[in-house]
């Protein structure tokens, strides 16, 4: 399994700057491998933004980082037509946008509007962008990181429940632990002093994106046996049909998790369960992927708002009320 210990290789590159947040680390490698978007939720200062940068510096990819605000257009991110004029002829040419990049950063994505939006997220799903009747593929290794800030809400537009459907995971970044703290402001010290040598940014052999798509062909053989299936379909019913398993439950639940859902959760887990070199999903492997995949798919009810039960809660209840067949 050389893909393997080549994703791997890459994902201890990144950790190395990426220190204390091995969680989101995880799943960006698991976005890639499962070729799926990520929205990724954190307070300012965690790293979001250097985790995307640390991975296209070590893998051969082309970044786009936009900063979303409320006066971007959909032609800032997809591209425009622009009129050239030359010998006196004049003709409209496409002036692709950043979104014809490999790694793309969404910064701060509900700072735009539902335009803004709309523009990126049909080019993460359709993968092409259509300008004047025409559509322009996007390259085969495509990933969008979307960002948000959880508790700056003014000037903001929260992405509706079916554009949130769109990204793969909603993986949530917390504060590192004490001993990461530490190991954060030695590494910061380290590359402020190796910025003022002579060569401060020597050459870092890339990862040939190749290898990912390798990874992608073997993780498409990973086995899922009957009762894994059921197992996760299980799991996703019990988000539609909450009064089947518990009558408190369905009074937190609104709306459950959509088939895009069910599709997801199978991806992820096949890639997680390559990832720990199994070829073969375990129910240890959907749990493990359960909440960055359910979390933004789920619609919470008045009654859990008003006790302020999150999105995670009911994944853990459902979880445990759901056996595995």
């Amino acid at each position: 399994m050389a893909a393997r210990e080549d994703i791997l290789d890459l994902g201890k590159r990144v950790g190395q700057s990426i220190i204390g947040q091995d969680t989101m680390v995880e799943r960006l490698l698991l976005g890639l491998l499962a070729n799926g978007h990520l929205l990724v939720e954190g307070l300012p200062g965690l790293a979001k933004t250097r985790a995307i940068k640390s991975l296209a510096k070590n893998l051969d990819s082309e970044l786009s980082r936009v900063q979303f605000t409320p006066d971007l257009l959909p032609a800032d991110i997809t591209g425009s037509e622009i009129y050239f004029s030359e010998g006196g002829k004049g003709e409209f040419k496409f002036q692709q946008g950043p979104i014809f990049a490999n790694l793309i950063l969404a910064d701060e994505i509900n700072r735009a509007p539902a335009k803004v939006q709309s523009a990126l997220l049909e080019a993460m799903e359709e993968r092409q962008v259509t300008v004047g009747g025409k559509s322009y593929p996007l390259p085969d290794l495509f990933m969008v990181m979307a960002t948000q800030n959880p508790i700056e809400q003014e000037g903001t537009y929260p992405l509706p429940e079916a554009q949130l459907d769109r990204f793969l995971m909603h993986v949530e970044v917390g504060y590192p632990d004490e001993t990461s703290e530490g190991a954060i402001m030695r590494l910061n010290r380290d590359e402020e002093n190796a910025s003022h040598e002579k060569n401060p940014h020597p050459t870092i052999a890339r990862l040939n994106p190749q290898s990912i798509f390798d990874a992608r062909k073997e993780i498409g053989t990973v086995t899922v046996s009957e009762p894994v299936e059921k197992y996760i379909v299980s799991l996703v019913i019990a988000t539609r049909y909450p009064d089947r398993y518990d009558k408190d439950l369905a009074k937190q639940l609104q709306v459950g998790v959509s088939p895009r859902g069910v599709i997801g959760l199978d991806k992820v887990s096949r890639a997680y369960a390559w990832l720990q070199g199994r070829d073969y999903v375990t129910p240890d492997d959907v749990k493990a992927v359960a909440h960055d995949v359910f979390r933004h798919r789920l619609i919470l009810s008045y009654e859990a708002h008003a006790s302020n039960t999150t999105a995670d809660q009911v994944i853990d209840r459902i979880i445990e009320l759901v056996a595995v067949s």
